[in-house]
């Protein structure tokens, strides 16, 4: 299927309409009553993690919308960097909305409504270097997150300008990345380049009812020829002592700061697919899971296996990248909570890094700002002890 052929395709299903489940992204309506009781309890470590989200709701917030959207630098590029404004801006309107969902104080869905509403009305277009692509993926879906929350909210009325702008500038945008890898060889671009376009034209779909559009995404999940198909994700499968399954994801020579990062983003596309109910986490023998065992046994100070890895690029990975070892991420609450409570399998490896970064976060995962203030801090929401922990 060529690009264009693709694309008419999907904007066809748009206009049907297909019916999915809302809200039904990252969270559902039946999260937000959990979540809600166990604040109003005050039970731990849930009050920590609501404190830690608290702190990052503001009512007063004013968003940076801008007309193009830019991200990356290079001699053909004619727009100045200004992606920040948008990441920032999302994850501001995520701690509103979910405020709001918790507490009932409309100030807070109206502040995140406002932000949301902003972009809608003065985003024209995405452009900069590749990393176009990158912006295209990961604040297509962090947006398409807040808005499938504030659907809810009667007194919203952007809903159908969010969408239009998602689905004319974003997915589009995902769509080219994943049929057409910017031109390159199909194994150039690391495992997050697919993932997070994966993870966006997810979110868009469901939020715009379009079946083919998540269709498209759960097909290349499982059949896609890129590294973010989940067999090129996680590639390698090893054996540990005892007979636990340890995946080597795609990145993991090259450095632990986007290794990590292929593990938040397989999270949230199990996650949105799982409350849609299409149970990415247990595909191929639940992979993921050996995925994040593999990671997160790495990332908490053991030695791993290491199977070589080349590409046609001439990348040639020998032994395990020690680049940013250790490196925290808010991911582990949201992979732990479905595997080792809800299936209820092993995910030792798993619960030790979600543990490394609770205990980081001084008793619950942080958000955004907490992890710096450059676009990694906000490559996945966080406050996973709030919004996944379930014992």
């Amino acid at each position: 299927m060529n690009f264009l052929s693709g694309l008419l395709c999907c904007l066809s299903a748009f206009a049907l309409g297909a019916a999915l489940e809302h809200p039904g992204l990252l969270h559902t309506e039946a999260d937000f009553a959990r979540i809600k009781g166990l604040v109003e309890a005050e039970s731990e470590p849930w009050l920590t993690g609501w404190e830690k989200l608290a702190s990052h709701a503001n009512p007063e917030y004013t968003a940076s919308p801008q007309e193009v959207l830019c991200r990356g630098t290079g001699w053909d590029v004619e727009c100045t960097e200004n992606y920040a404004s948008l990441f920032r801006d999302v994850a501001s309107a995520y701690a509103n909305a979910i405020y709001w969902k918790v507490t009932g104080d409309v100030t807070y869905a109206d502040a995140a409504a406002s932000t949301l509403d902003s972009w809608s009305s003065t985003l024209a277009s995405i452009s900069g270097s590749s990393d176009k692509f990158l912006a295209a993926g990961l604040y297509g879906y962090q947006l398409a997150n807040v808005g499938e929350i504030l659907r809810t909210y009667e007194s919203w009325t952007g809903l159908s300008d969010l969408t239009e702008m998602l689905t004319s500038i974003f997915y589009p945008m995902n769509h080219r990345f994943l049929v057409e890898h910017n031109g390159a060889e199909i194994d150039h671009y690391w495992a997050n380049w697919d993932l997070c376009n994966m993870c966006s034209m997810h979110a868009i779909g469901v939020l715009a009812d379009n079946q083919s559009m998540v269709d498209e995404v759960i097909d290349y999940f499982y059949n896609g020829a890129g590294n973010g198909a989940v067999t090129n994700a996680i590639w390698f499968l090893h054996e540990e002592e005892g007979g636990k399954k340890l995946g080597q994801g795609q990145e993991a020579g090259r450095d632990q700061g986007h290794a990590m990062l292929d593990f938040a983003l397989l999270g949230v596309l199990a996650q949105q697919s799982y409350n849609q109910g299409e149970d990415l986490f247990a595909a191929n023998d639940n992979l993921i899971l050996a995925g994040s065992e593999y990671s997160s046994k790495y990332n908490t100070g053991h030695d791993v296996p290491f199977a070589p890895y080349d590409n046609s690029d001439g990348v040639n990975h020998t032994v395990i990248s020690d680049s940013g070892r250790g490196s925290i991420r808010p991911i582990g609450e949201l992979l732990y909570a479905h595997y080792g409570v809800i299936k209820g399998l092993d995910a030792s490896w798993t619960a030790a890094y979600r543990d490394v970064v609770v205990e980081d976060g001084n008793g619950a995962e942080g958000g955004g700002s907490d992890y710096g203030s450059t676009s990694g801090a906000y490559d996945q929401f966080g406050f996973g002890t709030l919004l996944y922990r379930l014992e």
